[in-house]
């Protein structure tokens, strides 16, 4: 039995164990397919949106060849001998349409393929001169009218993609062409230049535009026979060598993307390829993607697991104990019971035999009293013996001069008392007692134990006719038996809170995993943003030190691809603190209609960009809740209507609910089904109808409903598909008698028209020949810039009573500082929160939603002087309106 108990906790061990881990496989299998599915779908997108910028820059230039064939100066040129002044002449006409463009090289070539004229006369090494009869797009505009071929020019070195028209003369015939020549690296400059790469090949597999220069004139396959003689014979690609590109595919997902392994120590070893066809053209677009981040999901979705899993096989161990336990409980009582009861029949059924046998029985040794196994003696009414068995005289030994018949019981009572068997009492109290008993004639039942340990059952019992009956049965066994089973009992309850104690230290094991677990991925995700902010610090940085185009687009490039990371993370961020509790909420009475005010304007620009009407009514309710987080619920709820709706209007009210108000968004979107109602306030949940541009991250609603049970606020929806949502908040009244006065700023002296005139700002930011350059500029156009500096100095500053109108604010203010917390330190030490309008070097779509939900202004470094003088009005009349 032992071996078997111990073999049990290590296979309940085995259990766990392989449980959690084929939880953790199957779950982070799961999830990292699904997110490289989301990724692929996003990334897929945006190929979508690469490819159409290729497609639009050569359409641009399609229709001047056409053009360009109808001049009647080229044509007549190509129908009479040129001398030089007309070669001179049609070179600067050709070249002056060529600026106009903006192209790369116009050429004008006549029926035999040589260059009559060309807009790049003026170089040593230009096309005049030169027979391109050999090239594709010469021969196809020659015999069907149009041409096209990207290649390498012979005559400059320099690629480029080539567009042919033909020119014709007054009876239809073919008498030369005019071709472009469109350089495509300035589109090349505009692809991200981090781990995800962007390339562009021709029907042969060759790439001939990327964003990685180490992969331009590489093989996505092996080349044909056919294909090599072509590529000779045109000289496509001139002396260049294809070298073979290292890659296998390792998966195809079932949207058509592929994970692909590449040999290229610079990248990731797996990457996730998306492949689309380019029109009118044999070219393929390829987008390479990162798949680190979809790896890093399943990480933590299998430790979700894992911890979901193992604190299950706890409870169910636990609750299994103690079903065990109570299961051993009632039987060891059952038992109990039984063996009591089955003794009490014994003795009731010993008893009546008894008292048959003692009317039955003859005098002195009673052979009819031989088969009782207690021992018996019979008195008579005088408390003289008449009867007795052998098994009376083994028990207590007595002398065979005190047994006969007519002896006194008395004299055997006082043998008894002097070998000490009737207790502690006075010997003559103790025999006075028991002959009182039989004297009395009433039944009597009681234990004795002997002194070597026996235990006997005395029984007594009248007899009809005068007299007593008393039988003395050995019990000892069922006395070691109880003890025996008490002993059992007790151990089992030790057991059991031994057990208890150490599920108990489960338990707690458990909890404190889960709070490590909490305070690790706030810590994770705090150490993630924190190179996130600095790199974004040194890329706002690099504008204003770097002054030639591609060093800017490298700085723009960066900041880029860092953008979509900072959003995801900053909201695990924001889950993570309210789930460890470290969130502050500050609790009020304040004016909903402000609110609401706020929440239209930081949005109303976005929904008329969107097509959309938004309308906010207004409210003469006063709420008690935190303002800034009921304005990010709000928000969220704003954001999302915008996101998903493609047409009509969202509406912003409220309705009074007793002693609550509700707020709701009203969208006329698509509509929710009901089977997703509730999965779009799970982590990273997203409808599929948004606009493809932007989906958001799927942590808003996620967001909100924390944030609802935070506050206490109740969150709902109600949706109808095809006409629209409803989502909203349930917020308790406050009392409009402790509201705070407003602090308006003072009015402007001068210049009521001007809104700028008589204004206050503030500008943080760690560039100090920005800070410099700014607050000239503001105050040139008459507003007052008490502070221009770093966050440190801003924060010195500070104190209640000099909060300015307006805040200036950069996001990455150096030594990892981020703007924003900065703006809140400040907003603590002034007692206020003015308005915010960020200078930034991002220019993501998210980040400009991110502010837009706050209730921020926007604007992107390098910023346009007229454009911040026109967000700066506009906040300031907002200011002095409100």
């Amino acid at each position: 039995m032992f071996p078997n108990l111990r073999r049990r906790p290590a296979w309940t061990v085995v259990i766990l164990i392989a449980g959690m881990l084929l939880s953790m496989l199957s779950v982070g299998w799961l999830t990292w397919r699904q997110a490289l599915l989301s990724e692929s779908e996003v990334f897929q997108r945006q190929l979508a949106v690469r490819a159409q910028a290729l497609t639009q820059r050569v359409d641009r230039y399609r229709t001047l060849p056409e053009v360009l064939s109808l001049d009647p100066e080229l044509r007549a040129a190509l129908q009479r001998p040129l001398n030089h002044y007309d070669v001179d002449y049609l070179n600067r006409k050709l070249e002056r349409a060529n600026g106009a463009s903006q192209s790369s090289t116009l050429t004008l070539i006549n029926r035999s393929g040589i260059a009559v004229a060309a807009s790049n006369w003026r170089e040593a090494r230009n096309n005049v001169g030169e027979d391109y009869n050999y090239r594709p797009y010469v021969r196809d505009a020659l015999a069907t009218g149009k041409g096209r071929f990207y290649g390498i020019g012979t005559t400059t070195g320099l690629p480029g993609y080539f567009l042919s028209q033909a020119i014709y003369d007054e009876n239809g015939a073919t008498i030369g062409l005019i071709a472009i020549k469109i350089a495509l690296q300035e589109l090349e400059r505009q692809w991200p230049r981090n781990t995800d790469m962007v390339v562009v090949s021709d029907k042969h597999g060759v790439i001939f535009l990327t964003s990685r220069e180490a992969w331009r004139y590489r093989l996505l396959y092996p080349l044909t026979p056919q294909a090599e003689a072509e590529l000779v014979a045109t000289r496509q690609y001139q002396s260049e060598t294809l070298s073979p590109l290292n890659f296998k595919v390792s998966k195809t997902l079932d949207n058509g993307s592929r994970l692909v392994n590449i040999d290229d120590p610079e990248l990731p070893r797996r990457m996730l390829l998306q492949s689309i066809d380019l029109p009118n053209s044999n070219w393929r677009m390829h987008l390479l993607h990162d798949t680190s981040s979809s790896a890093t999901t399943s990480w933590w979705a299998a430790a979700a697991a894992a911890g979901l899993w193992l604190a299950g096989g706890l409870l169910v161990l636990f609750v299994r104990q103690r079903q065990r336990i109570a299961r051993l409980r009632l039987r060891s009582r059952q038992e109990l019971e039984t063996v009591l009861k089955q003794h009490a029949q014994e003795l009731r059924t010993a008893q009546d035999g008894i008292v048959q046998a003692a009317q039955q029985a003859d005098t002195g040794l009673s052979r009819s009293l031989e088969h009782l196994p207690q021992g018996v003696v019979i008195i008579d009414a005088n408390l003289n013996l008449v009867a007795w068995n052998s098994r009376y005289l083994q028990l207590f030994r007595y002398p065979s001069e005190l047994i006969y018949v007519g002896a006194p019981i008395e004299a055997l009572l006082r043998h008894n008392a002097k070998r000490g068997l009737l207790g502690d009492a006075p010997m003559e109290v103790a025999i006075q007692r028991r002959l009182g008993h039989l004297r009395s004639g009433k039944p009597h039942l009681h234990e004795s134990e002997k002194g070597d340990g026996t235990v006997l059952e005395i029984r007594g019992n009248p007899l009809p006719d005068g007299g007593f009956v008393t039988s003395y049965a050995d019990i000892t066994s069922y006395k070691n038996a109880a003890r025996e089973l008490r002993s059992l009992a007790d151990a089992l309850e030790q057991r059991v809170a031994e057990r208890t104690r150490d599920l108990e230290a489960a338990r707690q094991e458990a909890e404190q995993a889960n709070r490590y677990k909490t305070r690790f991925v706030n810590a994770a995700v705090h150490d993630l943003l924190q190179p996130l902010n600095a790199a974004r610090m040194y890329t706002s940085l690099l504008p204003s030190h770097v002054h030639d185009e591609a060093g800017r687009h490298v700085a723009e490039s960066i900041d880029a691809a860092l953008a979509s990371q900072d959003a995801i993370l900053t909201s695990m961020l924001d889950i993570a603190r309210m789930e460890s509790g470290q969130l502050e909420v500050h609790v009020r009475d304040f004016a909903l209609d402000s609110l609401l005010h706020v929440v239209h304007n930081n949005f109303s620009m976005l929904a008329d960009s969107e097509g959309l009407q938004l309308r906010t009514r207004s409210s003469r309710y006063v709420v008690r809740s935190d303002e800034a987080l009921l304005r990010r619920i709000l928000q969220n709820f704003v954001s999302n209507a915008i996101r998903y709706s493609r047409k009509g209007r969202i509406v912003v009210g409220c309705r009074r609910m007793g002693a609550q108000v509700r707020i709701e968004v009203h969208d006329q979107g698509p509509g929710i089904a009901p089977s997703l109602q509730r999965e779009i306030f799970e982590e990273f949940r997203r409808l599929d109808e948004g606009h493809a541009d932007d989906r958001g991250t799927g942590l808003g609603l996620a967001i909100v409903e924390r944030l609802g049970k935070l506050l206490g606020h109740e969150i709902g929806l109600r949706s109808t598909l095809g006409k629209g949502s409803v989502f909203w908040v349930t917020v308790p009244l406050g009392d409009a008698a402790a509201l705070q006065p407003a602090v308006r700023p003072s009015a402007p002296t001068r210049q009521d028209d001007a809104p700028l005139q008589g204004g206050v700002a503030w500008y943080i930011e760690d560039d100090p020949q920005t800070c410099a350059a700014t607050r000239a500029l503001l105050e040139r156009w008459g507003c007052a810039v008490p502070f221009a500096g770093g966050p440190h100095e801003a924060l010195q500053r500070a104190h209640p009573g000099n909060a300015p109108q307006l805040v200036l604010l950069d996001v990455h203010l150096g030594n990892q500082l981020y703007g924003p917390d900065i703006y809140a330190q400040l907003c603590e030490r002034w007692g206020q929160t003015p308005p915010v309008i960020l200078l930034t070097a991002e220019r993501d779509a998210s980040l400009r939603r991110q502010a837009a939900e706050r209730g921020w202004g926007f604007l992107a470094k390098p910023v346009r002087p007229p454009a911040l003088r026109a967000l700066l009005s506009q906040t300031l009349l907002r200011i002095r309106e409100g």
